[in-house]
């Protein structure tokens, strides 16, 4: 449980942590561990590895894009598992994936394949509400956290099933879409909602797309997490993704110490 502890006094400092997603498999090995050196060194404070998926359903085009060159160069597991050993060795890590290849591994076999790996825990997006029980108790046994991803629309009465189980955080979504402005008051009644239902760290991605708007969000949120923007930078030239990072970084800390000396 020391990587769960780990994230754990990371997401409950005062400071809004950056976190940054990452698409496993898209590069040689040699290559991401690079790529995650960079990032690490540019001001990312925890990493969300992606394990790709065939059917992203959750996610835009770009990741979508991502996860399939993943898939075609094959050993998806393998190639995820050394990203996630390397990322935990930098910052406390967390995965990010979808049902259908922990249903596909077996969730008690990929929980302990990845808390081996060094990962602080691992969110599936879309969990079956007939597997919670099953993939929370897999996941504790590992030794993992089970972050959960709690949609918008969720009424509150839904709330406390919603959270039921969940450790290491709650994810709430910026935004609803990939498209459109970011409603901060949305977000922020959301935020307040999720903390009346959970003593679980808030954190919040999804439309996250410019550093201004990581520094807006930020004080409603224990940490922001940066995807396409970071993704984006990786496809098309590995090189920029860490001015990318210290962007981010740099506009976090300096909405926090405005915050401070105010």
């Amino acid at each position: 449980m020391a990587t769960a502890n780990r994230l754990h006094t990371l997401l409950t400092q005062p400071q809004c942590a950056l976190g940054v997603f990452l698409p496993a498999g898209v590069h040689q090995p040699d290559v991401q561990c690079r790529q995650l050196d960079h990032l690490a060194q540019s001001g990312a404070d925890l990493f969300e590895i992606g394990l790709p998926c065939a059917n992203p359903s959750l996610d835009g085009l770009l990741i979508r894009s991502a996860y399939h060159r993943a898939l075609l160069k094959g050993d998806v597991i393998d190639r995820t598992v050394r990203a996630v050993a390397h990322a935990a060795s930098l910052r406390p890590t967390v995965v990010m994936t979808y049902w259908e290849p922990v249903r596909r591994h077996g969730p008690e076999h990929l929980a302990r394949l990845l808390a081996d790996a060094g990962a602080a825990g691992m969110m599936i997006v879309d969990l079956p509400p007939d597997e919670t029980l099953r993939w929370h108790h897999a996941a504790h046994t590992a030794g993992l956290s089970a972050p959960r991803l709690v949609p918008r629309a969720t009424q509150d009465t839904d709330l406390p099933a919603a959270v039921d189980g969940a450790s290491g955080w709650l994810y709430a979504p910026a935004s609803t879409g990939y498209q459109g402005p970011l409603d901060l008051t949305a977000l922020d009644t959301f935020t307040q909602r999720l903390r009346g239902a959970s003593p679980l760290p808030v954190v919040s991605g999804v439309g996250i797309s410019s550093p201004d708007l990581a520094a807006r969000v930020a004080p409603l949120v224990d940490a922001v997490v940066i995807g396409t923007p970071i993704v984006q930078a990786l496809l098309s030239d590995p090189a920029p993704a860490a001015a990318v990072t210290a962007s981010f970084a740099q506009a976090l800390h300096t909405r926090i110490g405005a915050a401070l000396d105010a």
